[in-house]
């Protein structure tokens, strides 16, 4: 895992049998090093845990070092944060296209600690982007930045993800993600829990949510096991990208960036699980391995 080349050598061809090399709007020639070297070279990045510039600009062999400065290279990388996304989407179809079953859940991403938050300034470039105060259940306890939306498959695939401040209810992604998903099976926890919403997906888009019912409610049933078991396929996925990718830690200082590494995090993820099912045919979600 040590052997920065290979895995971007390893990663670069994964993303060239997908993808094509083209230049964006404002490019009137051929940079150095294309889009997709970019991409890879960020992927490769976060797989191995370099979560610094500097650290990944002192760590570059001479090859690439030659053809990008480190500034470029940030600007770069952040207006290519739709296409990562498009490439995410691309590796995923590979697994989910067929998928009947999906898991929602979210986590929270601190930007700062709740003490600096009255005079913090980041992410606070754009009003619609200001990050807020919320309240984790799961760790009972307040926090102060944004919340990651996410869907995956049964099988730990990411198929949707979205950002939101804290402060928004978990409830609110369901309104949004009827255009992404459709006729499946939604698994989510006492959050997701709303009859209105359940009819209007079903109605809209037939999707089945599936969330277990609270105790005093009439003609409660427990939720199935094995949609319990399921359930806990993307708290799996979030405790690998908590550890391995570090997502909680934030250096960005704008909302754009916050987001393009967050995107570039779970696009990493995906790349790994790719090149374990279709390269070295091996769990898809061993993801602390060897891809070289």
């Amino acid at each position: 895992m040590n052997n920065l080349n290979a895995n971007y050598e390893r990663i670069l061809e994964v993303l060239r049998k997908i993808s094509k090399e083209q230049l964006l709007t404002y490019q009137r020639r051929q940079p150095k090093l294309s889009d997709l070297e970019l991409v890879s070279l960020s992927l490769t990045a976060e797989f191995m845990g370099i979560d610094s510039e500097n650290d990944l600009f002192r760590k570059l062999p001479e090859a690439l070092s030659i053809k990008i400065e480190r500034s470029v290279y940030n600007r770069r990388r952040r207006k290519l944060a739709s296409s990562l996304d498009a490439i995410r989407l691309k590796l995923a179809s590979n697994f989910n296209e067929f998928e009947d079953y999906f898991v929602v859940d979210s986590m929270p991403l601190e930007v700062c600690k709740l003490s600096r938050s009255s005079r913090s300034r980041i992410c606070k470039e754009d009003a619609f982007a200001f990050p807020d105060k919320g309240y984790c259940a799961a760790q009972s306890s307040h926090y102060y930045g944004y919340k990651l939306h996410a869907v995956c498959s049964i099988n730990g695939v990411f198929q949707s993800i979205d950002l939101s401040p804290a402060s928004v209810h978990d409830i609110n992604y369901l309104k949004d993600i009827k255009m992404q998903i459709s006729n499946c099976t939604l698994i989510g926890d006492r959050g997701y829990l709303s009859a209105e919403i359940q009819l209007n997906l079903f109605e809209s888009c037939n999707i089945t949510l599936n969330t277990p019912r609270r105790s005093n409610q009439s003609n409660y049933k427990k939720q199935p096991f094995v949609f319990r078991k399921k359930r806990k396929r993307i708290e799996t996925l979030f405790s690998q990208l908590c550890d391995q990718f570090m997502i909680r830690r934030n250096y960005a200082k704008s909302f754009e960036g916050f987001k393009t590494r967050i995107l570039a995090k779970i696009t990493a993820l995906t790349t790994v699980q790719y090149i374990n099912k279709f390269i070295f045919n091996r769990n898809i979600n061993n993801i602390k391995i060897s891809i070289i």
